[in-house]
């Protein structure tokens, strides 16, 4: 059983959400419901995996307690940048020695959801930080990182963003237009997933079976046409499951395929993964760069800034040669992107007008769609 994919998953999910309608139209508060749900589901999740579920005990009280013992040490020393580093590279363990030991084919620390976990627990320590979070409730900290919709896949929600709801207690009718809206995007999200993703993965595999440009072409179009729909549909039932939980988790997917220019496409593809790295590496690069005048300009601190942010997550989702390439691509891309921009009297002159803007839909429409040929490992396969 995995989540939100077979029936049995499913034939869990509905009395889950049923009891929780129950209580919402009650007006009761959800929180220690949705934690104990959570915690229900994923050991049923990973109940054929003990060494799983035993890793991530591991990892979730080793978090919790960098996390609290990070607090007291921030409250009595102050931002200190060396201990900083040193809770933030304890944090980031148990994902490197997973990344890491996988590259040997070991198991060691891998298990599911701990990309996304991770990122989590290390927002919480960034903004222990800067002074923005001061507390960490081991309620609160146990119902956000096991939050069940999101456990596995994302979206990646902001832990104080996430506490406002799992304090609050809805209206009878506040609750039932978040549910109700929880319901629509449920289904449409099994369409995109069981639906529309099939549609593409078959295509996918029909051309994977040729070895000519064109059907690499063709490949890399179904294979992007089956990532987001099936990951988009995955997104869109989380947000509905958690609405019915009385969690407004963010959007994950705003049409990614309208977008006229590579920055945009990054703001409207797995938003909460690209925000996240915008927040925390990205805006932070720029800042180190500024203070320590490692660029002559603002543009190349930009440029720098997008090959950095890309590349590591590119590392994110693995240390395989065709995650990393992806990495880079994207972070040329973007370089790229940002220096017509800002350079390109062209641009200025005609960035408004329909042509330009429809050829730039196309350009970027065809650069994503190489990108997921790398990200497939298929571009290596063929050529590398």
């Amino acid at each position: 059983m995995n989540f939100f994919e077979g029936l049995p998953f499913f034939l869990c999910l509905i009395p889950v959400l049923l009891a929780a309608l129950a209580l919402g139209i009650a007006q009761k508060p959800l929180r220690y419901y949705t934690l104990a749900v959570s915690l229900l589901l994923i050991v049923l999740v990973l109940k054929d995996s003990p060494r799983q579920l035993f890793y991530l005990a591991v990892f979730f009280f080793w978090e919790y307690a960098l996390i609290r013992g990070y607090l007291i040490l921030r409250g009595r020393m102050g931002r200190k940048g060396g201990l900083y580093g040193l809770v933030m590279a304890a944090a980031l363990f148990p994902l490197a020695a997973g990344k890491i030991a996988g590259l040997w084919g070991s198991s060691f620390f891998g298990f599911l959801g701990v990309s996304y976990l991770t990122f989590k627990a290390l927002q919480m320590i960034i903004e222990i930080y800067d002074g923005v979070i001061t507390a960490a409730p081991f309620l609160e900290y146990s119902g956000f990182l096991l939050f069940f919709p999101t456990f596995s896949s994302g979206p990646i929600d902001r832990s104080r963003r996430f506490g406002g709801d799992w304090q609050r207690t809805l209206s009878r009718e506040a609750y039932l237009r978040l549910a109700g809206d929880g319901i629509w995007k449920i289904c449409l999200g099994l369409v995109y997933k069981v639906v529309l993703a099939a549609l593409f993965y078959r295509g996918m595999n029909l051309a994977a079976e040729g070895k000519e440009w064109y059907m690499a072409a063709a490949y890399a179009y179904a294979y992007g046409g089956y990532l987001f729909f099936d990951f988009a549909g995955y997104s869109l039932m989380a947000v509905g499951c958690g609405q019915f939980l009385g969690i407004e988790t963010p959007a994950n997917f705003c049409r990614p395929f309208v977008s006229r220019d590579m920055k945009e496409f990054w703001d409207r593809w797995h938003i909460t993964l690209s925000h996240w790295f915008r927040d925390f590496l990205f805006s932070r690069f720029i800042i180190r760069c500024t203070r320590k005048r490692w660029f002559a300009t603002r543009l190349s601190r930009a440029s720098a800034g997008f090959l950095v942010n890309m590349t590591v997550m590119g590392m994110w989702h693995g240390l395989s040669a065709s995650y990393l390439l992806y990495g880079v691509y994207h972070g040329a891309l973007l370089a790229l992107t940002e220096i017509w921009q800002k350079k390109s009297k062209f641009y200025k002159t005609h960035k408004n007008h329909p042509v330009y803007r429809a050829v730039s839909w196309f350009v970027t429409m065809q650069l994503v769609m190489f990108g997921f040929l790398i990200f497939s490992g298929r571009f290596l396969e063929l050529f590398g």
